[in-house]
């Protein structure tokens, strides 16, 4: 671990977070970091002893007790309901870091309409629910304030086995990148974290398939599959506490974004060298290259915090 949350407390302090999907891996990781930056928090959960578990290490801690809200994040009303509890509660909410999600794989190409509802419902879906249900309160608040969209390493690299959960992730990729540009004027800061391999239990997201979701079209997994392909989170993943300490870090630093594992640095200098490869040798036209220099100078404009609109596109 490289990171102290400690050292984070002076500007953290007191500061409310709400954090889904946070009683188990990552989530529990950064509500476990931001308590111990002296943050506020509360959590959202679905199982009762996942949630009996972590307020048990709150109190070992001597820390205030989170509020738990028990939420489905693809469940707007619901989700629009805990908004209204965490500010009753706490009086403001500064932080709202989106993590849940489900990690489930399978041939692309013989995936239902089930496999695409489900997976980009929660990790697509759940994030927009998040950004609606939360950011009129955050907007209200005063302060240090942040959102942190918790996506993965597949938000830049594609799987043969993981097609409807890249495309998640790069639609929260791309949202965030985009909702950076529009919370800046705010004071708000925004962070995409993309984690990679982490001592989780996202493996096995397949076994909790909901029933209105059942036509699936991936093969059932063979007997031991997914326990063997959790080994690797088990064996070889990161701490989720790092991870949450890394997330808090980045946005101490206001990080656009949050990588938090070292090892894939030859996956992004090949994907570069990609890119580069396949643009087209050639001249621009003076038109088409001051129409693309006005859209970089209005995403710079927009980082420090100036409104961009799209007369300042053309």
């Amino acid at each position: 671990m490289t990171v102290d949350p400690a050292q984070y407390r002076e500007e953290w302090q007191g500061r409310v977070a709400f954090i889904t999907g946070a009683v188990t891996g990552i989530g529990l990781g950064t509500a476990q970091a931001f308590a111990d930056a002296g943050m506020r928090v509360a959590l959202s959960y679905r199982n009762e002893d996942d949630r009996a578990a972590t307020e048990k290490w709150f109190a070992d801690k001597g820390y205030e007790t989170p509020l738990f809200c028990k939420l489905d994040v693809t469940n707007r009303q619901r989700f629009a309901q805990v908004a209204e509890e965490v500010v009753d509660h706490f009086g403001e909410v500064h932080v709202l870091v989106n993590n849940a999600g489900v990690s489930v794989f399978g041939p692309t190409d013989e995936a239902s309409y089930d496999d695409y509802d489900w997976i980009m419902g929660v990790n697509f879906g759940g994030v927009v629910n998040g950004l609606q249900s939360f950011l009129p309160r955050i907007k209200a608040s005063e302060g240090r304030r942040h959102v942190v969209n918790v996506a993965s390493m597949a938000a830049f690299l594609p799987g043969p086995q993981a097609g409807i959960y890249t495309a998640s992730k790069f639609a929260v990729r791309g949202l965030t990148d985009s909702l950076r540009y529009n919370l800046a004027p705010h004071g708000i800061g925004c962070s995409l974290c993309c984690p990679a391999l982490t001592r989780t239990n996202a493996w096995a997201s397949a076994q909790k398939r909901p029933e209105e979701f059942a036509d699936a079209g991936f093969a059932p997994p063979k007997e031991g599959e997914l326990e063997q392909f959790g080994t690797a989170f088990e064996q070889f993943g990161m701490d989720p506490y790092e991870v949450g300490a890394k997330i808090l870090r980045g946005m101490s630093q206001q990080d656009g974004l949050i990588l938090t594992h070292p090892e894939h640095a030859i996956d992004f200098t090949q994907e570069f060298a990609k890119q580069i490869a396949a643009l087209p040798v050639e001249d621009c036209p003076p038109g088409r290259a001051r129409i693309e220099e006005l859209r970089r100078q209005a995403g710079r404009d927009a980082e420090a915090g100036l409104s961009v609109a799209m007369d300042d596109l053309t």
